[in-house]
């Protein structure tokens, strides 16, 4: 099973992310995460892509591609993956194709959740992660059941500090510019299917067991 994530901030990817992860046995590859696991290795790749990052530039399009093909590369991927924050562009996505394709397979699914822009604020500025594992919460929604204590690992929560209406407003709308037009380019490939973000995360969840049929 070869899944997309797709969904702005503060639409529950992360809960989700991690269901999906727990349930399938998939690898969950993000971008930021191969980013810090190819310049921790001092691989090639990852001295290019550090090279951009300290210097406050974004990693250019071509190299990221080149990082997430090396990354669907290793054997964990045969079972299937899902990608989370790749790809954010057309471009990107019309490369990721283009990768696949040579590797004899395609995209399954592209999930995206939908929530409206006026609720995102409030669910991002709520959100709180743990230190130690990763883990997602929020103040409202998905509290912790000690407040500021990570359920799975007794870690500290902690509030991102891009994480503020204002910051988390400009974030939604670099989103809606940059990301947004995905959903319509994989709809017309017939790989993209609607979750409703505004309903329980538990429902969330059903409704995307349901749109992989397993």
């Amino acid at each position: 099973m070869r899944l997309i994530l797709l969904g702005p901030p503060g639409a529950g990817k992360g809960t989700q992310a991690a269901n999906i992860v727990n349930k399938y046995k998939l690898p969950h590859i993000s971008t930021g995460d191969i980013f810090r696991a190819n310049i921790k290795q001092g691989t090639e790749l990852g001295k290019r892509a550090k090279a951009y990052m300290d210097k406050g530039e974004l990693v250019p399009d071509s190299l990221v591609v080149e990082l997430v093909e090396d990354r669907l590369s290793k054997d964990d991927t045969q079972v299937g993956f899902m990608l989370d924050g790749f790809p954010r562009t057309i471009y990107q996505a019309e490369a990721l194709d283009e990768v696949l394709k040579n590797m004899g397979t395609s995209i399954d699914y592209v999930l995206n959740i939908v929530v409206d822009p006026s609720v995102l604020v409030e669910r991002a500025v709520g959100r709180r992660i743990c230190k130690d594992c990763g883990a997602t919460y929020h103040v409202q929604f998905n509290p912790s059941k000690e407040e500021g204590v990570c359920d799975l690992c007794s870690g500290s929560l902690y509030q991102r500090s891009d994480d503020t209406e204002e910051t988390v407003t400009n974030r939604i709308g670099v989103y809606q510019n940059e990301t947004a037009p995905l959903v319509a380019y994989y709809e017309k490939a017939g790989k993209s299917v609607s979750i409703d973000g505004l309903q329980d995360i538990d429902k969330v969840f059903e409704d995307i067991q349901k749109t992989l049929g397993v």
